[in-house]
């Protein structure tokens, strides 16, 4: 079975999550970023989701990790947690 790595930051808006973006782009670690903004528990872990296969995360967040380049940022993807970056780190 398919098993990715990822991490994510996960914040309340579409403005918030571009401008973490262009930060990351624009040369900032995004586990730091992800310490001082990501809503999600994960946060403290700079993001990190460990392992998991398609179907254990939801919907629109799976779709994106399981099609998108690794090792890039991608995002904003909206689910009803709210607006997420994320960047797939392996994938098997």
């Amino acid at each position: 079975m398919t098993q990715a790595t990822a991490r994510h930051i996960l914040v309340d808006s579409e403005a918030k999550c571009e401008e973490l973006k262009k930060a990351i782009e624009g040369g900032q670690d995004f586990a730091e970023v992800a310490k001082q903004h990501s809503s999600c528990p994960s946060g403290r872990n700079g993001g990190e989701l460990g392992s998991f296969g398609p179907g254990q995360m939801v919907p629109e967040f799976d779709k994106a990790v399981f099609s998108s380049e690794l090792n890039t940022v991608i995002g904003p993807v909206k689910t009803q947690f709210g607006y997420h970056l994320l960047e797939v780190t392996s994938r098997t």
